[in-house]
Formats: C-alpha cells, structure tokens, sequence
C-alpha cells in the first residue's frame, strides 16, 4: 500500500494511528472525486443485469443530511426472488468450477478492492461517518478477508482430504472426503461493516462454491454496491453474485423465508439474529446459519496494570466509530486501588477527542448513523442521568455546522447501579460504563454475567492475564493492548467470532475454522 519508514505500511486497525503521509494525501484526492459524483441514481446487480425499482430512497450522509450521497432502488420482494432465481441458475456451473479457478478470481477482486481502497474509504466516510483511517481500514479488512479464505483453501488443497483404506481382501478401497458447497447463499450485512462484513462472508461463500445474494442495511448502499462492483469487474460470472436493495420488511423478509436459499451469513443485533435462527429452522430440513448478534464487551483492569496503557486501550474501544461496534468497550470493570487515578485518565483522554465531520483529518468521532441512533443516544443518557454520574459527556451537539447531523458526545458514566438493564443491553453509541470493583474475582464475575460473549479486554501482570484467558467468556480476548481494549481484529491475526448470544457457529471470522462453514462433507468411497 504505502510506505513508511523504508519499509511496507499494512493498514490494519492496530497500525493506523500512525500512517504514512501518503495515505492522507490520497485520500482527500478519492474524496473530492467522490463528492463531485454524489447524487446518482445507482441499481442493483440481478443475473448481471443491473436493474432499476419504480420506488427511490435516498442514501444521506449522517454528516449532513443535506448531502444526497445516491439515490437507490427500493427493491420488493420479486427482487429478493429474481435474485435467488438468478443464484440458483448460475450455481452448477459455478460450483463445478474448479476451486483453483474460484481463488484466482477472487484474489482478482480483492486486488479490485485494493485498487480502489480510498474511494472505498472516502465512500465509507460519507455514507457510515467513520474517519478517515476506520474508513480505510474498512475496506483493507475486506481485502484482507478475502485474501485470508483463498490463503485457506490453497493450504487445504481444496479440502479434499485421503481417508484410509478398507481392508478389504481382493479389493482396493479408495475413501475421500471431499467439502463441497450448500448452493444459494445470502449475506445480510450491518452499516457499521459495509465493506468487511459484506466482502468476508461473501468472499467465502464464493470460494466455497456457492453463489450468493448480497442485502446491505438501508443505510450503507453504496459501499456495498463497490464490492459487487469489484466481483463483476474480476470477471465473477453472471448469476454468481446478486446485489439487491430495499427494506427489511419486504427484501429482507423474502431472503430469510424463501425455501430457495441453502444458507445465511448476517451482522446485526441480538433480536433480528435469534429471529432468523428460529426463522431458518422452519425448513423441511437444517440450513447452515452464521450469526454474529452483537456484544457488551467488558475490559478488566487490575491494580497492576499499566494504567496509561489501559486508559488509551478503553478509549480507543469504547469511542471508535461512535462506539457503534459490536466490539466495543461499554463495561469497565477497575479494581479498587486503580479506579480513582483510571478514571481521570478516562476522562481526561476522551475529552481530548475530537467530534466533527470525520473526513477531515484531525477528526476522531464522526456522527452516529441516523435519527433512530441520535434518539436513542438522547433516551438512554436521559435514563442514565437518573441512575448515575456523567463523568463527561453526555448530550448530543447542535451548534454550528454539526447542526446538519448526527452527533453525540462521547460519554462516560460511573455510579450505575448493577442491576440496571443498560449493564447488559447492548446501547451502540458512544457511551460506556465504569464501575469499581474489589477483586479480580469480582469483575470476572460481572464480566460473565451477560448473554453475549464476543470480545473481552484486560490489563494486568502477565500471570492475570493467562487467568482471565483461562476464565473469561468471550470469542476474542486481549491483553494489555494499548491498541485497544476490546476491538481491532484482523484476519489471520486475530480471528472474530463471540460466544453465547454473541454467535452461532463457534468459528471465527478470518481463522482457521471458517471457510468450512460454507460447505458440507461428502465421503467418495470406490471400490476397485
């Protein structure tokens, strides 16, 4: 990408605090190209035919809800259905393709991405209100993904595996187990991922050998829309890949009920994931279903920790991207002897950050998606102001040019009662919780006391650590990460996938074990 310091810069969440000049300088030059192009009308990709609805929405910035970013299609539910006929159509050829093929195509489309990572940034800036670096990190993710699923199909040999031979006297027995894919599938993607979320799973699914439908939330079209973009343009055939629009109570409805869809990969929250598990169990036989519902992540900290280190982990996890994270820090667990001094470097740092327009390059919090998100923010600071303390934050700004969007402050609250409903509900805005504790023992305690489990942060003496990765209930966990505390994954370095409420599968996005979701086993036996 860039370089730095002699040597390759690889953007990763971990290592974009510090980025070379040269990324800034192309970004801003993706971002006035981008602005010149705001406003079209923009279509879905059905069968490879792009195709327009007779109803519009429009795609506004949560910056400012004057810019019309795209106008798209409101698809309806005979979209959801042209799609999936289209997917099913294409899928024998395309699963007969051999999988050496599928990876060559699909490393071609994450080189796409790459190609076009800062127009995927300044797009994801506009239309989720990410800064700049999230933005791009974005859209490396997605490279990335891909990248990893092909790096894992290769080091499998296409996951065809010998098996041993029956003993059979006056024959010979030839076993394979051979993965193959399921056929349709549908990714259902959030707002706060367009490009990560959308290209991982769809990635797989593709070099698994299925063919897929891709639906990205109402908010975030036009990112998703250069993903499909970037599978067309890597020569994907027609059919392979489906983009399609519209609401979740009609496009969306009709892509988790219909008996044509083999298996779905969606983001989202808690309720909407159990629905489509329970949804998806209505067949006349199991589908596969990869859900990852979202978390209340938890960071421990210990009197022995680096308290400098802990504070910049917190505040990076609890406030990127508005803290609308399924990663992101919202509970924070400190023993007694490190709160007082903890806290004020919390509050001390987050009152440093800075909120505006999050394309300019000073900028750390940008605006929450939408009015639904902004209200929101308003209720649950209101219901806090009853229950606790704002140590900082704790209102939504009006003033000025942010009167246009979305904008909240980053908000910490201390002296929450623990029986109170907003320790466990999952809020997705800036605000996160502090509360002190006695021991150790006690904050695993409270930090287990949740239906989710997706990721988990401590800081500490290495012995501490290597108790609570003993102990705490989550899929991913960190420790001592001034990175931060509870987000920041990346493929091949640290898998993402949570536990419990969290998550369906038990495998990790970006690992190992992943990959195989998309495809089941099929013993060959001949015999000679």
């Amino acid at each position: 990408m860039a370089k730095k310091q002699g040597g390759a810069f690889k953007l990763t969440y971990a290592t974009m605090f510090n980025p070379p000049e040269e990324l800034h300088t192309r970004y801003e030059r993706a971002l006035n190209k981008v602005k010149r192009e705001m406003g079209k009308d923009i279509p879905m990709i059905i069968g490879g035919k792009e195709v327009r609805a007779s109803e519009k929405f429009e795609n506004r910035s949560p910056i400012n809800r004057d810019w019309v970013l795209g106008v798209f299609q409101k698809g309806e539910a005979k979209h959801a259905e042209r799609a999936i006929a289209a997917a099913r159509k294409a899928f024998p050829a395309w699963s007969r393709t051999p999988w050496r093929q599928r990876v060559r195509l699909l490393r071609r489309a994450a080189a796409l991405i790459d190609r076009r990572i800062y127009e995927f940034g300044a797009v994801l800036s506009l239309e989720v209100g990410k800064n700049r670096m999230e933005a791009l990190g974005d859209a490396a993710e997605a490279a990335d993904l891909i990248r990893y699923a092909c790096d894992q199909m290769e080091a499998n040999n296409g996951f065809i595996v010998q098996m041993g031979k029956d003993p059979l006297k006056g024959y010979r027995a030839r076993n394979l187990s051979v993965l193959r894919p399921y056929g349709v599938w549908v990714v259902i993607s959030p707002f706060n991922f367009p490009a990560a979320l959308t290209g991982g799973p769809s990635g797989a699914a593709l070099l698994a050998g299925n063919t897929i439908v891709m639906k990205p939330a109402s908010d975030t079209p036009w990112t998703t829309r250069l993903l499909a973009e970037c599978f067309r343009d890597a020569g994907i055939p027609e059919g392979v890949f489906n983009y399609v629009t519209g609401p979740g109570r009609t496009v969306g409805e009709t892509l988790i009920t219909h008996p044509g869809v083999d298996g779905i990969t969606f983001t989202g929250s808690y309720d909407v994931g159990m629905r489509i598990y329970a949804q998806f169990a209505k067949g006349r036989y199991p589908r596969p279903t990869i859900l990852e519902m979202g978390g209340k992540n938890p960071s421990i900290v210990s009197r022995h920790a680096d308290l400098e280190r802990a504070a910049t982990g917190i505040i990076r996890s609890a406030f990127g991207l508005q803290g609308q994270k399924c990663s992101a820090n919202s509970r924070i667990y400190v023993e007694r002897p490190a709160y007082r001094r903890l806290v004020g470097m919390l509050v001390e740092l987050t009152e440093k950050l800075t909120l505006g327009d999050p394309t300019e390059r000073h900028i750390f919090l940008g605006p929450v998606i939408n009015r639904s998100a902004y209200r929101s923010f308003k209720r649950y600071t209101e219901e806090l102001s009853q229950a606790g303390t704002f140590l900082t934050g704790g209102r939504v700004v009006t003033e000025g040019d942010l009167r246009k969007g979305f904008y909240c402050q980053p908000t910490i609250v201390a002296d929450v009662p623990h029986d109170h409903r907003l320790w466990r509900e999952e809020m997705f805005l800036p605000i996160t919780m502090v509360h002190p504790v006695n021991s150790l023992q006690q904050a695993m305690k409270l930090a287990n006391d949740s239906q989710y489990g997706l990721t988990a942060g401590f800081y500490g003496t290495e012995e501490e650590a290597a108790w609570f990765f003993e102990n705490i209930q989550a899929g991913v966990t960190y420790a001592n990460r001034p990175q931060g505390a509870t987000t920041g994954a990346w493929p091949g370095f640290q898998p993402f996938g949570g536990w419990k409420g969290s998550g369906s599968s038990g495998k990790n996005a970006g690992g190992h074990y992943y990959l195989q979701l998309y495809m089941h086993e099929q013993v060959q036996t001949l015999i000679r």
